[in-house]
């Protein structure tokens, strides 16, 4: 069982807090245009559409926003604005291994802004780590009170696809890109709340960090994280 890194947990409490200034509705948005640009504006057509929506919806970001958001990606809005995605690697403290996922207007900004926060915390963008993840699809929910017998309940995601399966803090599962549908389609058949289900990068092996390079990490990836063009960040630290 995989087990949800502390990351992943201080990364949710982060995105509430983000919803609340707003920071969140504008990497939603970017994230809503690229896949309506992508797979096309209809919901039903397109899977990574419906997700980024769900998840702008749990965030409580207004309908509107959403809309003009699908409008970009359809080639409807008016803003002509561009957005392509990116993908940064480099280590952390500790020898620490971070992915650094970006959607962005402007390559060499994002690119610039990256590699400033790396070098003054601790972190070098002159790695070759993408090696040592997979891709894979991940649904996460938080309350999983609803489910009484979860030996059946396990069964059914692993014939959903379900690889690796954690009860550590709510319920995650890991599966292939393939399979997030049907995992995604599982979860929320069983009665609960899916709170995100999307590709991920997932490490391979998980390194294990001093209390003292964990703090200095933990702060790196929060500040990745806060760069207006950064839309995720993934490590291999436990």
């Amino acid at each position: 069982m995989s087990g949800h890194s502390k990351w992943a947990s201080i990364k949710h409490k982060k995105g509430a807090a983000d919803a609340k200034r707003g920071k969140l509705f504008s990497k939603l948005a970017k994230a809503i245009t690229v896949a309506a640009r992508t797979g096309g504006s209809d919901q039903a057509m397109n899977f990574g559409l419906r997700l980024a929506i769900e998840k702008a919806k749990q965030a409580n970001m207004p309908k509107d926003n959403i809309e003009r958001a699908i409008a970009r990606g359809s080639g409807e809005g008016a803003d002509g604005v561009i957005l392509e995605t990116a993908l940064y690697e480099a280590m952390g403290p500790g020898g620490s291994s971070i992915l650094i996922e970006a959607l962005t207007d402007n390559k060499n900004r994002t690119l610039a802004s990256i590699k400033t926060i790396c070098n003054k915390n601790g972190g070098n963008l002159d790695a070759k780590i993408l090696w040592q993840f997979d891709r894979k699809g991940v649904v996460r929910v938080e309350d999983v009170s609803g489910i009484e017998d979860r030996d059946t309940f396990e069964l059914e995601l692993i014939e959903a696809g379900a690889e690796d399966l954690s009860w550590d803090e709510g319920l995650e599962v890991i599966g292939t890109l393939s399979d997030l549908q049907a995992l995604e389609a599982a979860v929320s058949g069983a009665g609960l709340i899916v709170g995100s289900a999307e590709p991920e990068y997932i490490a391979k092996d998980k390194l294990q960090l001093s209390e003292e390079d964990e703090g200095k990490l933990m702060g790196l990836l929060e500040l990745l994280d806060d760069d207006d063009d950064v839309n995720a960040v993934f490590t291999n630290a436990a």
